[in-house]
């Protein structure tokens, strides 16, 4: 059976019946659930998103300016 891995929303997305994701919300899915809004940039895997964390991060910054 596949795993479910934890991903961290960078840009809301409609996620049915009327309802959004919001920015920083964890969400577990499967990679084929999540392929698409990778690709997109809307979500990255949040354990990618901790290694990343380090202070002066020009890349991070760059990502949560464009999210805001």
């Amino acid at each position: 059976m596949a795993e479910r891995q934890t991903y961290t929303v960078l840009l809301p997305f409609p996620t049915g019946g009327g309802h959004w994701s919001s920015v920083g919300q964890q969400l577990e899915l499967l990679d084929v659930e999540a392929n698409a809004l990778r690709s997109a940039g809307r979500l990255e895997l949040t354990s990618v998103l901790e290694a990343d964390a380090t202070p002066n991060n020009p890349a991070q910054t760059a990502t949560i300016k464009k999210a805001e």
